[in-house]
């Protein structure tokens, strides 16, 4: 696999440009905006654009969906459906948080723990993984050792759940439930900030790490990366 990491929006998303090396087929997780730079960085890769996945539907994440599906024609699959409150409301988001020419779209493909997407020869494993949003989706490539998780899990931090229909406890269990059992040596690209491994979060991580789970309940963060 090849990857690149490029944040956009003034929210520094992470959106991943995901190529397959054996078929040079690509896709775009969670194209929050500027799209010209992402068509640019697909081009300048030389790989065949495939689809668009989305991991939840908040505008920073998926705002530039639907620019991008209509300038190059490839589907969109993603996140799970309990997010299109979301994505119908983005439009309105958008202008909010200074970022115009966000609109809403339908998905391709909704999807649902337990499918499977693929780009190129490259598969990925999708975890329903609820609590920041209740339709966040995560995606596993298992045979490649990396996991494109969102707004679940940072590097020393969780996803917020102060937005509508977030939830805490649904959140950490997401975290252990569908997280933890891909192993400690899974890398990890999260929605914002440095990538980590699930091991290093289990051991430092002041929200989720093994100690902290153990000890106390974990604080609700209420501040920090990324926009509804």
């Amino acid at each position: 696999m090849k990857l690149a990491i490029l944040p956009v929006t003034p929210y520094q998303q992470n959106c991943s440009l995901v190529v397959c090396p054996d078929t040079n087929r690509a896709a775009l997780i969670d194209p929050g905006g500027e799209v010209d730079r992402l068509i640019d960085a697909v081009a300048k890769s030389g790989a065949t654009l495939e689809k668009v996945l989305v991991t939840h539907g908040h505008v920073d994440h998926c705002g530039g969906a639907a620019e991008v599906r209509e300038r190059t024609g490839v589907p969109i699959e993603g996140p799970q459906r309990e997010d299109a409150f979301w994505i119908d409301g983005m439009e309105k988001k958008g202008a909010a948080f200074g970022m115009p020419g966000v609109r809403g779209f339908t998905p391709d493909r909704w999807l649902e723990g337990g499918d499977t997407v693929s780009v190129g020869s490259i598969r990925m494993d999708v975890r329903h993984c609820p609590g920041h949003t209740p339709g966040h989706v995560v995606f596993a490539a298992r045979d490649h050792g990396i996991a494109f998780v969102g707004d679940v899990l940072f590097a020393g931090s969780i996803g917020r759940t102060d937005f509508p229909r977030g939830d805490l406890d649904t959140l950490i269990r997401s975290i252990t439930g569908e997280l933890w059992p891909l192993g400690d040596d899974m890398q990890f690209v999260p929605g914002h900030g440095p990538m980590s491994t699930f091991g290093d979060e289990r051991r430092t991580n002041p929200y989720v790490g093994d100690d902290a789970l153990a000890g106390w309940r974990p604080r609700v963060p209420t501040s920090g990366a990324g926009a509804p």
